[in-house]
């Protein structure tokens, strides 16, 4: 019987210290998070209600992600700074507010294999520059003309890291990440036709990739590369 109680005294402390905050904890570094959410298919009174949701986590950055222009209208009656981006269709909840003289802009570039790759793009794009990043962006400079890229060369080491977004085969990331000393962030995007299955035959190019310095986020995911890019430059 005494064991048993000991037991429960025991796993009584766990709890506890399970449930103390991160931030709480001896050496702990916790960052403020990003919100996000993907507007999806919810009418109305479902967005404003999850806009509400992400504001109130007191969040670095809040967005809504893939948003029409319905659900952005909707977007603005619970968050009336809102901004949206039509070609992603993405909405930063939360603009940023000025940023202190002593900032210096650490240089992102993001660069876009086709011109059907853009709105991924831009979507890393807008997270980048609400991180507070400089961000530029490089469309169409896709392996079918790498022509276009050798050409931008010198610009793209100009940045500190290179996001770069490509939809069929992936092969552009890998390339760039062979020219350039910088480290890629890939992001596979959906485009594509044949056999590239929504984004799935990109994906697994970058993860089986031989370039070194190359790191893969998930199909579409151009917030996450941002975020991924301002953790490691910041």
């Amino acid at each position: 019987m005494l064991a048993r109680r000991g037991h429960g005294q025991h796993r009584q402390r766990v709890r506890r210290r399970v449930r103390r905050p991160l931030d709480q904890l001896p050496g702990a570094r916790v960052s403020r998070p990003i919100a996000a959410a993907h507007a999806g298919d919810l009418g109305p009174e479902r967005i404003r209600e999850r806009v509400k949701e992400l504001l109130a986590r007191d969040a670095e950055a809040a967005f809504l992600r893939q948003a029409s222009e319905r659900q952005y209208e909707a977007a603005r009656e619970a968050a009336s700074d809102a901004v949206h981006h039509r070609r992603s269709g993405l909405v930063v909840l939360n603009p940023p507010r000025p940023r202190p003289c002593s900032h210096v802009p650490l240089p992102v570039a993001v660069v876009s294999a086709g011109t059907a790759d853009l709105p991924v793009a831009e979507e890393a794009l807008v997270a980048a520059t609400t991180f507070g990043l400089a961000a530029t962006l490089t469309a169409d400079v896709g392996v079918a003309g790498l022509h276009r890229l050798l050409a931008v060369r010198e610009e793209l080491d100009e940045a500190r890291l290179l996001i770069v977004v490509a939809g069929m085969d992936g092969a552009l990331p890998s390339v760039v990440a062979k020219v350039s000393s910088r480290p890629v962030v890939a992001v596979p995007t959906s485009v594509g036709y044949g056999s590239s299955d929504g984004g799935l035959a990109a994906l697994a190019a970058l993860l089986t990739s031989g370039a070194p310095g190359l790191a893969a986020t998930g199909i579409d995911d151009g917030l996450g590369a941002a975020v991924l890019a301002r953790r490691l430059l910041t």
